[in-house]
């Protein structure tokens, strides 16, 4: 199998050379994997049906990649809006089929446990005023201030110009502070933890 650098796989994936999806699918799964788990985790149980997609996703969209980033950065930004598209299908047939959204919160006080447990009981209460925030700022706030991608790929990601995206961004971090204030015992440890940092 000849080895090929990034520019001539793409010009022999655009050309429809079979020899060239092999090493363009072992070129770009990883960075495909580390997206994923970026967004999701390690243990999300549709990581591979996600992959699958986003590689699928990749291939057909190939000849719109015009180099303006990196392949890497392209294969992420891709994977990302596979992610977005498939999680936000994911959560309205939940919400069809089970007919009201899980229970997203620990027992509210866990004081005198370890740090671990009080890491947990918080990281599980502030992702459920995410999931009962606007989903477009909720994903955006992930996105930009959890997963690290910036404006211009959150854009990209999620169907928006960038100044959408930034308005998203502003807006869901207040909102998200707004409702850690309103839970005053959440408040109390996000206080504690950013003194402690």
């Amino acid at each position: 199998m000849p080895s090929f650098d990034d520019s001539e796989l793409l010009r022999a994936m655009n050309a429809g050379d079979v020899g060239a999806a092999t090493a363009f699918h072992d070129r770009i799964r990883p960075q495909i994997d580390r997206t994923l788990y970026r967004l999701l985790g390690r243990r999300d149980s549709d990581h591979e049906d996600l992959a699958q997609l986003a590689l699928i996703e990749l291939v057909y969209t190939i000849e719109r990649f015009r180099g303006d980033c990196s392949l890497d950065s392209w294969v992420s930004t891709i994977t990302a809006h596979v992610a977005y598209k498939q999680l936000r299908r994911r959560k309205t047939e939940r919400r069809i089929f089970s007919g009201s959204e899980p229970e997203a919160t620990l027992p509210a006080s866990v004081r005198g446990h370890g740090p671990q447990v009080i890491a947990r009981d918080l990281m599980v209460r502030v992702m459920g005023l995410l999931d009962e925030m606007d989903e477009a700022k909720s994903w955006t706030y992930m996105l930009h201030d959890v997963a690290g991608y910036d404006l211009k790929e959150i854009a990209q990601i999620t169907g928006v110009s960038v100044a959408a995206a930034q308005t998203r961004l502003v807006r869901g971090r207040k909102e998200l502070q707004e409702r850690i204030q309103s839970d005053p015992e959440l408040a109390a440890y996000m206080s504690e933890m950013e003194g402690a940092s």
